[in-house]
């Protein structure tokens, strides 16, 4: 079973669901809500979260540690009942039988997402205690990180801005945890990468350029072992690509950028639905887009062979301009100190923005063919456009719901809770490892409750401008 966990935008941010104007609208919409320790259990009941052929993905990103705490939690609650719960060694070897990944790349949502919370000093001091921790007692089943390209695509950026912005990131992650005094061949494995796929021809040998960079690096600059220059991505296809105008389309795109990436070798692929432009998939389009998949991977003669277009004239000419292009924003950025320096200026940020601004004008202009929305319109297009499609909102009944979920939560632990938020405050004002305390505090607290004492250490993140 391999499951993907989206976040309502209240969670995203670190919020508890309230009847707060500015929070009521969005609990429930585009992701889940999870609040509490219950709500988590409550949303994976009936999968077995410690079983091999189990992985779970997170998309979470500034609340990531306390997101991840509740989830293990529920992995222990599964496997261990009573005093066993006390029991430190047995809730470590639960942990280590878990697979999955959870996103919590800081670094891109400055870049390009905008779901940071924290300041970028604490949020990276985050991260560093969840790989120590898992550092520490050798869980080497869920990652970590997952180094995202992802969101820096949806937020405009051509193929090699992303490869380089991502690439660049995932170095800077590598030396802060060395910095922490991690070992490179301790972590690298919990290290994982996320790009996505159009259909511009980049896209054709992107995976190829990313994992032989990485391999030398790591092997030539850090002296990392064979295992931990395997350069493991997922990639998900464009969901920028997906118009709600024929939106029948879709699924044609999406099925040539799911062949493109297939072909790459990438390690997992998520093919969007059609419908995605819209609304939350519905569970026909779900089917569909999934089909696209099964179809390539059990129908498709070609690609029942590794790397079909290997050697041919385009892949070897594309791989080595991509990879030189790729090395050349390497250089703009180490002139610019680096990726965290460039980051005070707001470099990768703003070549972001030029780049879907130029995307944009192309495509508006025509010179960029979009087939069905600036060329070869329908005659009835305007007709299509009234068409109605199943649309899935949470109703205001849930939310009230989730409200009174969060409320009765608090009060069952009502004497535990403020013990626990000040163990978690001296924890934090003491430098120690924040997230083998989460593990402890999310028993008693909500997501919310834990987030304002965090801001209270770490501070607000703050755009620089």
């Amino acid at each position: 079973k391999r499951l993907s966990t989206a976040f309502d935008s209240v969670t995203l941010y670190g919020e508890d669901p309230a009847k707060r104007p500015d929070i009521f609208g969005k609990i429930g919409e585009a992701g889940v809500s999870i609040a509490t320790l219950d709500d988590m259990e409550e949303l994976f009941k009936g999968f077995d979260l410690s079983a091999k052929n189990t992985s779970v993905s997170m998309t979470i990103n500034g609340p990531a540690p306390i997101i991840l705490a509740m989830f293990m939690n529920t992995a222990i609650r599964q496997q261990l009942k009573g005093d066993d719960l006390k029991d430190s060694l047995k809730i470590i070897e639960v942990m280590k039988q878990v697979r999955g990944t959870v996103q919590a790349d800081i670094l891109k949502e400055d870049q390009a997402q905008n779901t940071c919370i924290f300041t970028l000093d604490f949020a990276l001091k985050l991260m560093g205690d969840v790989q120590s921790y898992f550092c520490q007692h050798k869980i080497k089943n869920y990652y970590t990180v997952s180094i995202s390209g992802y969101h820096i695509a949806e937020a405009g950026a051509n193929p090699i801005s992303q490869v380089a912005f991502t690439l660049a990131n995932g170095f800077t992650f590598v030396e802060y945890y060395l910095s922490r005094g991690m070992s490179i061949d301790d972590f690298c494995q919990n290290l994982s990468f996320f790009f996505s796929n159009g259909l511009d021809p980049e896209y054709t040998v992107i995976g190829r350029v990313a994992r032989k960079i990485w391999a030398v690096t790591l092997r030539d600059k850090y002296g990392a072992n064979e295992k931990s220059q395997k350069f493991k991505y997922h990639i998900q296809t464009s969901g920028r690509s997906l118009h709600a105008q024929e939106i029948d389309f879709n699924d044609i795109r999406t099925t040539l950028q799911a062949y493109l990436a297939l072909s790459d070798n990438c390690n997992s692929l998520h093919t969007n639905a059609y419908d995605e432009a819209i609304t939350t998939p519905t569970e026909e389009s779900v089917r569909r887009a999934m089909a696209i998949q099964m179809i390539i991977n059990k129908e498709f003669g070609v690609n029942k062979t590794d790397n079909p277009m290997q050697g041919s004239y385009l892949v070897e000419e594309l791989s080595e301009l991509v990879e030189d292009a790729v090395l050349s924003e390497f250089e703009r950025l180490s002139d610019k100190g680096g990726v965290l320096g460039a980051m005070e200026s707001m470099y990768q940020r703003s070549k972001i923005q030029e780049e879907s601004l130029y995307y944009e004008r192309l495509k508006d202009s025509g010179e960029f063919p979009i087939v069905g929305i600036n060329t070869f319109l329908a005659e009835n297009a305007k007709e299509m456009e009234q068409e109605e499609i199943e649309i899935s909102r949470c109703s205001n009944e849930e939310k009230m719901h989730q409200i009174v979920r969060l409320n009765n939560f608090k009060s069952k632990h009502k004497n535990s809770s403020k013990k626990a938020l000040e163990r978690l405050k001296e924890v934090a004002l003491n430098n120690e490892n924040i997230f083998e305390e989460l593990l402890q505090t999310v028993q008693y607290c909500s997501l919310g409750e834990i987030s304002g004492v965090l801001f209270e250490i770490g501070g607000r993140y703050r755009r620089n401008v």
